[in-house]
């Protein structure tokens, strides 16, 4: 006769072991997630969030989960067109008997770039270099009006 263990969960120093004749408890992982008003297209897109390798009906905003006590992996992207996920951002929480783990996500300005996603507040990553291009390209633009301008008035 074969018995099956039980899946493994680590033990971290100073946390209960997860009980699992408890159920889910009344613990509970919030995540509110944001995106910034520069990157306002992803608003048209649906944030993806899971807890533990589960899917969590998700949206831009505040979310609540119950979950059972003990350490949970929190994942968070955003689906894209090219490339097909931006703003990955995971961490590890411990949710404890009777809490909620507060969380925020902020999603990235450039879409190469990874989330933001832990205690909040958090910052925008990609911001400093997302207004550097935005003024490049701002500078850019009246220096080519400024010189369509002068070109005009020099030859009349």
């Amino acid at each position: 006769m074969v018995t099956q263990a039980p899946p493994h969960r680590p033990v971290l120093p100073g946390i209960p072991p997860v009980d699992d004749s408890r159920g889910n408890g009344d613990s509970a992982i919030a995540v509110t997630m944001k995106y910034a008003p520069l990157a306002f297209l992803l608003g048209l897109f649906t944030p993806v969030l899971e807890v533990d390798g589960q899917d969590v009906p998700a949206m831009w905003g505040r979310v609540v989960t119950s979950v059972a006590f003990g350490p949970h992996l929190v994942h968070v992207h955003v689906p894209y067109l090219l490339p097909a996920r931006i703003g990955t951002a995971e961490t590890t929480v411990v949710a404890t008997p009777g809490g909620t783990v507060e969380l925020e996500y902020r999603a990235p300005l450039l879409s190469f770039m990874g989330g933001a996603l832990g205690t909040p507040p958090q910052r925008y990553p990609g911001l400093a270099a997302a207004v550097i291009l935005l003024i490049t390209a701002v500078a850019l633009a009246l220096c080519g009006c400024f010189g369509i301008i002068l070109s005009a008035v020099s030859n009349p």
